[in-house]
């Protein structure tokens, strides 16, 4: 092997070195971003779901009081369904 080619395959190998070493970086770097994405949805799913489950009692409330305010509006408009028409010196219609 003449020293020129000796010198050719040293370099080669550093560079083979190299790019190994790249790219057990690249890989690693790959594995922790996933890792790292995976954790940011699970925490956003949790603060979700315990933010549900946290708050799910005052929505009850607030839909409760909406569905009673909604049959008083209904018994209100009931009533003045039943109503007579005002006589025309009350202000009615005529």
């Amino acid at each position: 092997m003449t020293p020129e080619e000796r010198e050719l395959l040293t370099r080669s190998i550093k560079l083979s070195e190299e790019n190994n070493r790249m790219l057990r970086g690249m890989r690693r770097s790959a594995r922790f971003s996933s890792f790292l994405r995976l954790l940011y949805w699970i925490i956003i799913i949790g603060v979700a779901a315990w933010t549900y489950y946290y708050i799910q009692p005052y929505l009850e409330a607030v839909i409760k009081g909406y569905t009673e305010m909604q049959k008083g509006i209904q018994s209100v408009t009931s009533i003045a369904d039943k109503m007579p028409t005002l006589p025309s010196w009350l202000g009615g219609a005529e």
